[in-house]
């Protein structure tokens, strides 16, 4: 199996900053992309950002400039470095992985259960 276990959510005043973590753990042989995704009450699961194994990222238009996505390959662990968080930022975030258990295997994606962020105006 594969668990995705986040930390770092939490409340916070509109113009702070929070930093997400989440690691892989179990049968890996390697994770192509992790990422981030958001919900907020009411909403559609909504896509953050994405961070390949080579590091590349993509972002949401809402958070260009502000969001900042890393990962440790070494440590099966992706970061979301959030700055000048803004109310409607508040969502449960996500994170996910695309796992390859074995060589031979598929790849899977993988959710972790997701950290609460509450950004207060």
């Amino acid at each position: 199996q594969v668990q995705l276990v986040e930390s770092g959510g939490g409340l916070v005043q509109a113009g702070g900053s929070l930093r997400l973590s989440c690691v892989a753990s179990g049968t890996i042989f390697s994770i192509n992309a992790m990422g981030w995704y958001r919900q907020a009450p009411g909403k559609q699961r909504e896509l953050v950002t994405a961070v390949s194994s080579g590091g590349s990222t993509n972002y949401a238009d809402s958070v260009k400039g502000r969001f900042t996505a890393s990962r440790d390959n070494a440590k099966n662990t992706v970061y979301l470095q959030m700055d000048s968080l803004k109310p409607e930022d508040t969502a449960v975030y996500l994170c996910n992985a695309d796992v390859k258990r074995t060589p031979g295997s598929l790849i899977y994606r993988y959710w972790g259960q997701g950290t609460q962020v509450t950004v207060s105006s």
